[in-house]
């Protein structure tokens, strides 16, 4: 019996803890994070982050669909989740010009070259959005085709995400298997820009 419940029921433990308290798996519902990860992509989540391992700028976020989100990017699965790239975090501005101007956080010009999908722009409307505390501003990589921060902008929370509503942070795409392989969250693209505290 003890033999039975060591190399049978306890890895069975470990398995559904480990799935339960720290990884969670997930479905792309959208093209909006094109080419990172494409619709019907799914990739394996840390529970750790935004605790106790704080988010960072880059990271690819799961979240709860704060506002309806996903009615407005032709999701093709059923979910009630998003996936975006964090961009600002609390107390940062974010801001662009429009028409192929760079996205600039705290006045400082960021090149996305790394992770947007070729020949799409880092914003094509003009916005400026200060981050408050316990709320996120999130993009997609695929721009032309994600209803992310920016299309919310009027939604009563500025298209903010907040903090609690954050369920890992995407660091593997596991399928399919040809696509298989470590996503990455290019914190260097960021390295430059100051960090702010939250005003409000």
């Amino acid at each position: 019996m003890r033999d039975i419940l060591l190399w049978c029921v306890l890895p069975v433990l470990i398995v559904l803890g480990l799935r339960l308290f720290v990884f969670g798996m997930y479905a792309i519902p959208s093209g909006s994070m094109e080419n990172t990860i494409m619709p019907g992509d799914r990739v394996i989540t840390t529970h750790l982050s935004p605790r106790p391992i704080a988010l960072r700028r880059g990271d690819i976020i799961v979240f709860k669909d704060p506002a309806n989100w996903l009615a407005n990017e032709g999701a093709t699965h059923n979910s009630d989740r998003l996936i975006k790239r964090l961009i600002g975090l609390p107390g940062d501005t974010v801001e662009c010009a429009g028409n192929g101007a760079p996205i600039v956080i705290n006045g400082v010009p960021i090149d996305e070259s790394a992770y947007l999908k070729p020949g799409v722009e880092p914003s094509r409307s003009a916005f400026s959005v200060t981050v408050p505390a316990g709320r996120l501003f999130v993009l997609g990589d695929n721009r032309a085709n994600s209803a992310d921060s920016r299309a919310h902008t009027n939604d009563g929370a500025q298209g903010l995400v907040p903090v609690d509503d954050v369920e890992g942070v995407a660091f593997v795409r596991y399928w399919p298997f040809n696509r298989m392989g470590w996503l990455s969250a290019h914190h260097d693209v960021f390295r430059d820009v100051p960090t702010r505290a939250p005003t409000g």
